[in-house]
């Protein structure tokens, strides 16, 4: 497993006819970081660079300490020389063969590589529970089966940085939902860190940890994936509607009964709709978008909405050129978002210092913006315990 991030510098520059890219990053990479913003704001055309498919883009690229591309040096490893796996949004497999040779394929080329001992072809196609399809050929497989062997067949060209560009946009809900598990432990099964693209905030908040914002091709921000969406000046990126906050809770029982699933948040007391696949004593990551979120100066009695968390208003931003306002509220040392009139905050004599009350129906819980932390590097995922 990927404990410490491998250093990553990125000083990118390409223009075309009618768009600019003009991007720098520099941090450590580890587990999953997204590259993340809307459709045109360059982030396939960066990830292009990093692989080494666009020759004309200008600047450095640096993985790990090793120079993949210098235009001031003259200097540019072409992309097969690069230790990238890449995925792309349809997967690109050979029709013409099974899964098992389209996997084989990749293992005979880089098994001489290396990290070679580490990636091995039976591990891969147990991780991704690939031996039901070894027989078939892509064009018998549904969508998320096709990713599942792109992602496998990648993972065994045993690569150092993993580049998925938008891997589920073709996917319909249902077939997201049954891959993002494999997507989000692929990276600490396989100590492999990722650079996944998407515009998609549903996708980030499954797995991602820290998420560069990419918009109109320049970096607008970087930082943890709850801190770049609790911020207001990302809401022209991240989208103002579905802005909010994460939050990570521990899980402390099942209600076979209500059919219910109970955690703790900072000493608080959380339910949603039972999750029975979630072991005791593990962590998740809940999404509440703020819209979702009402506040309350008093604790209200006899209502229906059975989460209602404690907290102290740690900052109000109010936008005068609407009737609304953000407030955040600090939760031991978490945050909850709330979108509030600015009557509201008003009448509520709200100001930063003030205790109150949120209140979150357990039904706005976005179940698409769940995880549980990753389980460990070796083994199955932990199964249920109640």
């Amino acid at each position: 497993m990927t404990s410490v991030g491998l250093p990553f510098q990125c000083d990118a520059r390409l223009s075309f006819a009618d768009f600019a890219l003009d991007a720098h990053i520099d941090l450590p990479l580890s587990g999953t970081t997204a590259l993340f913003g809307p459709s045109g704001g360059g982030k396939s055309t960066l990830l292009r660079i990093i692989a080494g498919l666009e020759r004309r883009a200008q600047g450095r690229v640096v993985f790990d300490g090793d120079v993949w591309a210098d235009s001031d040096a003259g200097r540019f490893v072409p992309s097969h020389q690069r230790p990238v796996g890449i995925v792309f949004q349809d997967g690109r497999l050979f029709a013409h063969l099974t899964v098992a040779r389209n996997l084989r394929y990749a293992d005979r080329r880089s098994r001489h590589a290396a990290r070679g001992r580490e990636i091995d072809f039976d591990t891969v196609v147990e991780r991704l529970a690939l031996a039901p399809l070894l027989d078939r050929r892509p064009g018998t497989l549904s969508g998320g089966e096709r990713q599942r062997v792109a992602l496998g067949r990648t993972l065994l060209t045993r690569p150092s940085l993993l580049l998925l560009d938008e891997p589920l946009s073709a996917l319909d809900r249902g077939r997201k939902a049954d891959i993002l598990p494999y997507l989000r432990d692929l990276p600490h099964a396989f100590g492999i860190p990722a650079l996944y693209v998407s515009h998609a905030v549903e996708e980030i908040v499954q797995f991602a940890r820290t998420v560069i914002v990419l918009s109109e091709g320049r970096v607008r921000g970087i930082g943890p994936v709850a801190e770049m969406l609790e911020r207001v000046d990302m809401h022209p990126v991240t989208g103002r509607f579905e802005a909010g906050a994460l939050l990570e809770a521990r899980v402390v029982g099942h209600d076979d009964h209500w059919h219910l699933t109970r955690l703790d948040l900072e000493g608080q007391a959380l339910v949603m709709p039972m999750l029975s696949s979630l072991g005791l004593g593990e962590v998740v990551r809940l999404r509440v978008r703020a819209r979702d979120v009402t506040l309350a100066v008093v604790r209200p009695d006899g209502i229906s909405t059975r989460n209602i968390l404690s907290g102290v208003v740690d900052r109000i931003v109010e936008e005068h050129d609407t009737a609304f306002a953000e407030v955040s509220v600090a939760i031991g040392q978490q945050r909850l978002r709330a979108r509030v009139t600015r009557e509201a905050v008003d009448a509520l004599s709200l100001r930063v210092g003030a205790a109150v009350h949120t209140l979150i129906k357990s039904a706005s819980f976005d179940r698409r913006g769940l995880i549980s932390t990753p389980p460990a590097a070796t083994g199955s995922p932990p199964a249920s315990t109640r």
